[in-house]
């Protein structure tokens, strides 16, 4: 049988099965649509093989699996078929994008956090969409600030309110006919939002308040398909996120804003930051580029050249 991985937890593995597997389908099976939460999940562990090569399954793997008893759901993954990408932070497979949803108010958007996680994004080599939440509860004139404030980067930005129903159509836009990994700390109204997405399935949320204070409770990432041909790929909420894997003179190429300019740096390797005619730091003088991303890429910067000393 063939299927893909909707969730793992504590070494199990949860695939929902395709039907059109059984008897020997094609290769293309393993990108055929699933159904989410079907009932007809089974229940699997990772053969030995994987720990020997040093492999593991992830949630968004497309697998071959055996069942190893149908009456009890339980399976066995046997095979994890081509990867078309994988993410390390956070650990899932065959995904096409990264929207990272912050509240427009209520909280007060951390765009410290956000930064850090588009920057981790763009080290990744995953495109990015960035989604302003409660957009009811926001000011016009903050709403204005943050959509300036990522107006250089080309990232496409959302507003929403799950309350008016404002922006949800143009947020389906950017998601029709992808898998996409959903992230944002708690508090943001993810889960809410992922809910008015889906198609009659309803997650956990808080149990006071979905909009206001919608406690967080996934603790993994799961799939969800929205509608057929349509992911969610939902992550656990986020407070902090440190950068792996990356030294400082590499951090200016995570800003995909700064690209433009650097060619009227006068030095090549400009690090943007006290180096005379510098291009980034030009354009930041003139507005092309926010204060607020650039304060971040100083803080950032500090952060790894620490990070060096020790």
């Amino acid at each position: 049988m063939r299927g893909r991985i909707i969730r793992g937890i504590a070494g199990f593995y949860y695939v929902s099965p395709d039907p059109a597997s059984d008897g020997g389908a094609g290769e293309a099976a393993a990108e055929a649509e699933i159904p989410q939460r079907s009932g007809a999940m089974y229940e699997c562990r990772a053969k030995g093989i994987f720990r020997k090569d040093g492999t593991k399954p992830l949630p968004g793997d497309y697998v071959e699996f055996d069942i190893t008893s149908g009456e009890d759901r339980e399976g066995s993954v046997r095979k994890i078929l081509p990867r078309r990408s994988a993410l390390i932070r956070p650990a899932v497979a065959n995904v096409d994008q990264a929207l990272v949803i912050m509240a427009a108010a209520s909280p007060r958007p951390n765009l410290n956090l956000m930064d850090r996680f588009l920057v981790t994004m763009e080290q990744q080599g995953v495109s990015c969409s960035i989604c302003f939440n409660k957009k009811d509860l926001a000011d016009e004139a903050v709403c204005r600030q943050l959509s300036d404030s990522y107006r250089s980067t080309g990232y496409p930005v959302v507003f929403t309110s799950v309350m008016t129903g404002e922006g949800l159509p143009e947020l389906r836009k950017l998601l029709d006919g992808r898998t996409t990994a959903v992230a944002g700390p708690s508090g943001v109204g993810k889960s809410s939002l992922i809910n008015t997405l889906q198609d009659g399935v309803s997650m956990q949320t808080g149990e006071i308040s979905r909009i206001e204070r919608g406690r967080h409770t996934t603790r993994h990432s799961e799939l969800i398909c929205v509608r057929p041909g349509t992911w969610i790929v939902d992550t656990p909420g986020f407070s902090f996120i440190e950068l792996y894997g990356m030294e400082k003179e590499e951090l200016g190429r995570f800003f995909p804003e700064f690209a433009k300019w650097e060619p009227e740096c006068r030095f090549t390797g400009c690090a943007h930051i006290s180096e005379p005619d510098c291009g980034v730091k030009g354009a930041l003088a003139r507005g092309e580029i926010s204060e607020s991303r650039y304060e971040n890429y100083l803080q950032l910067y500090a952060e790894l050249k620490d990070r060096r000393k020790y």
